[in-house]
């Protein structure tokens, strides 16, 4: 299975003045523990990472230190993560019909769920990795006021190792730049088109590090995870 890693971010939200997948917890850069969970999966046999070229220097070092097994190729990032990942499936070997994309923040995943989304995608057009939402959600219009409370048995927080037939994806992504549709994950532009999406279930340790709150929760994991 072929897997992309979005990695071009910058560390704005977390207060840093470089890539945040640069940070370190629990002794490991975050884009190291993201490696080490796409090594430790044995379905997973190619890995591209898409970041910004001033951030490759410090990738690759990182990926030498952690004396990967399996083919990293380093992709350009775009402006958005859209159209990094458009990028990503260009730049994918020809062999790829399936692909995992999974965010280099979500840090905290498992060889186990990357393994469970590429056996599922063989199943299926499209899938994403997601958890049940536990709180009841509000939507509130542009003053503060509450508008409705949606059942929240049908509401699911989205994740990422996300997975796809690669040559629908890209038809999706071409037609999302025909269209100027601005979406912030892969799933949403396969809802636009019409293509069905399924769920897989996610991890409640799965989360996106994007703030030095999350980053300490991360750590948290790490530490009682070993």
């Amino acid at each position: 299975m072929y897997l992309l890693i979005p990695a071009a971010g910058s560390g704005k939200r977390m207060g840093a003045d470089r890539n945040k997948l640069l940070l370190q917890v629990h002794s490991k850069s975050l884009i190291a523990w993201t490696l080490l969970a796409a090594e430790a999966a044995s379905s997973i046999s190619w890995i591209g990472i898409i970041s910004q070229p001033h951030d490759w220097e410090d990738f690759k070092a990182i990926t030498a230190d952690l004396k990967l097994t399996k083919p990293v190729e380093f992709i350009p990032g775009g402006a958005t993560r859209q159209e990094s990942v458009y990028n990503g499936l260009l730049a994918l070997p020809g062999a790829a019909t399936q692909v995992l994309i999974h965010d280099g923040a979500r840090c905290i995943a498992t060889a186990n769920l990357f393994n469970a989304c590429a056996e599922a995608i063989l199943h299926c057009p499209g899938l994403i990795a997601a958890i049940p939402v536990k709180d009841t959600i509000k939507v509130v219009d542009e003053s503060g006021i509450i508008q409705s409370t949606p059942d929240r048995e049908q509401l699911w927080v989205a994740q990422t190792p996300q997975g796809f037939d690669v040559k629908l994806l890209k038809q999706c992504h071409a037609e999302g730049v025909r269209q100027g549709w601005e979406v912030t994950d892969d799933a949403a532009l396969f809802e636009k088109c019409g293509i069905e999406v399924r769920i897989v279930p996610g991890e409640e340790t799965n989360l996106k590090v994007t703030t030095p709150q999350d980053l300490a929760i991360g750590q948290f994991i790490l530490s009682h995870r070993e």
